[in-house]
């Protein structure tokens, strides 16, 4: 049987697109390559034909998932212009902070697994996040790079470190309260000073 053009990239996206729920819901001490691979809806064989291992797998997951914020933010700044940080800091502490975990974003529900990870996975993590950083100091107001990069550091921060806590909570009021004070925070953040 022959395949399409392009088969073995689609198979794969789909495949990281799997793997990274499967991370971001169990974490990744909490599945293996073949709860990955059900995950996918392929058998263990046919996840080793793209990953070595579950470790490749789970870095494939998370640069996939910083760039998909990177591009998030971009897209964000040309939809919205000067108001795309408040659009922003909306759709992570709503949409970000209540849909399933497995659709959560990699920077709140990966840099945990990250900090436990080899250094070729914090290399990897650093790189990437760097570019998330550059691409939210761009949008914000102010002339000097470093404080808008030190501001772009901070509101990453508030809001992952914000839908951690409010994710991690059970009563909903007290989960919209952590939102709703790191809301107040984060636009303080993005506000030229």
């Amino acid at each position: 049987m022959r395949y399409k053009s392009g088969h073995k990239e689609e198979a794969r996206a789909r495949m990281v697109a799997a793997a990274g729920r499967g991370f971001r819901r169990q974490g990744f001490g909490g599945i293996g390559v073949d709860g990955l691979a059900k995950e996918a809806e392929v058998t263990s064989g046919a996840f080793y034909g793209h990953f070595s291992s579950k470790g490749e797998a789970f870095e494939a997951a998370l640069v996939t998932g910083l760039e998909e914020l990177r591009q998030g933010v971009e897209g964000l700044r040309a939809e919205h212009g000067v108001k795309w940080a408040v659009a922003f800091v909306d759709f992570y502490l709503g949409q970000k902070r209540v849909c399933e975990l497995g659709s959560s974003c990699a920077l709140q529900s990966l840099t945990s697994e990250v900090q436990r990870a080899d250094v070729g996975i914090r290399t990897v993590f650093e790189a990437k996040i760097e570019g998330v950083v550059n691409a939210v100091a761009d949008g914000l107001p102010g002339r000097i790079a470093k404080e808008r990069r030190a501001r772009a550091w901070a509101l990453l921060s508030i809001l992952s470190g914000g839908v951690t806590m409010a994710r991690a909570v059970a009563d909903k009021d007290v989960s919209a309260a952590i939102a709703s004070a790191c809301r107040a925070a984060a636009l303080k953040v993005c506000a030229e000073t």
